[in-house]
């Protein structure tokens, strides 16, 4: 139990406001017996309970953009109890220097033993004080795997802002293995490739993503490199050598492709398509799902 907890005036939480006469409700009936100070904003000032707030967008981003919609409320109870677990116990906060809430966390005593029976109080207390051993991140350079569940927008997030993968919306509701290094990030639908794209991933996102989704070594490369690196961390292409790119076609039949627009054709708008580029040939490929 935490020693205090902060809410808004929702009714939920409190009966203050209740007339024609203030009522203890639930909520503040648990935090009484158990010894949890109850903390309450003040009326129509939302900005105190930013964090709260704050968590909202986390949750979006971490975790229902990447479900489709729940079988049932059973389902939807289980998969918010695992993320919630892997939210306290996996994932590094930066706001804690990167560490896990639970590695923090002290509970409160039990209401009512101290008096009582210290010497069991103060054995609770270190029993209730979980140890969570740190992470083990992988070496630098190392590729990892760990899997994924294709949102029903088909964009799969992996780094805010820094790596985002279009899958195709047919796939939604999938779960795909990512093979990710620092050149490379391959996705694999039971064991077949669907993608690759080149890495924008840092040493850093590498270890994060491993501790947020409890990644595993890597074993061989599904495909070849998305592309060579120079040591100036820039793609470099050998003189000839043909290369794939994924663009989108727009309403309009035209893909644009280094400046240039490129109509391809009406019947495939709104499909993304592989051009090959091939010494002086431009070529496309469409994968019909």
């Amino acid at each position: 139990m935490p020693f205090e907890v902060l809410t808004d005036n929702g009714k939920q939480f409190t009966g203050r406001h209740t007339r024609p006469q203030p009522v203890e409700v639930l909520f503040e009936r648990i935090c009484r017996e158990n010894g949890i100070t109850q903390r309450l904003t003040k009326p129509r000032s939302p900005t105190t309970t930013g964090k709260i707030e704050r968590f909202h967008r986390t949750l979006r981003e971490e975790f229902l953009d990447h479900v489709v919609p729940f079988e049932s409320l059973a389902a939807a109870q289980e998969a918010i109890d695992g993320w919630v677990h892997a939210y306290n116990h996996q994932r590094p906060h930066q706001a804690l220097h990167m560490a896990t809430p639970v590695s923090l966390f002290r509970p409160h005593a039990v209401v009512g033993r101290d008096d009582e029976h210290p010497e069991q109080v103060v054995a609770q207390r270190e029993l209730s004080i979980e140890v969570v051993e740190p992470p083990v991140l992988p070496p630098q350079g190392t590729a990892i795997e760990f899997a994924v569940r294709v949102p029903s927008s088909g964009e799969i997030t992996l780094v805010t802002g820094r790596q985002r993968v279009g899958i195709h919306q047919a796939l939604a509701g999938r779960t795909l293995t990512v093979w990710a290094n620092h050149r490379s990030v391959h996705f694999l639908l039971d064991g077949h490739l669907i993608t690759t794209v080149p890495s924008r991933l840092r040493p850093e996102d590498i270890a994060y993503l491993a501790m947020r989704y409890g990644a595993r070594p890597a074993g061989p490369e599904p495909a070849a490199a998305a592309l060579p690196r120079a040591r100036s961390g820039k793609a470099v292409l050998a003189a000839g050598e043909p290369v794939e790119v994924d663009r989108k076609v727009m309403r309009d039949g035209i893909v644009c492709l280094a400046g240039g627009r490129y109509q391809v054709g009406f019947a495939l708008a709104g499909r993304t398509i592989t051009l090959r580029l091939d010494g002086h040939l431009l070529q496309q490929h469409c994968v019909v799902l």
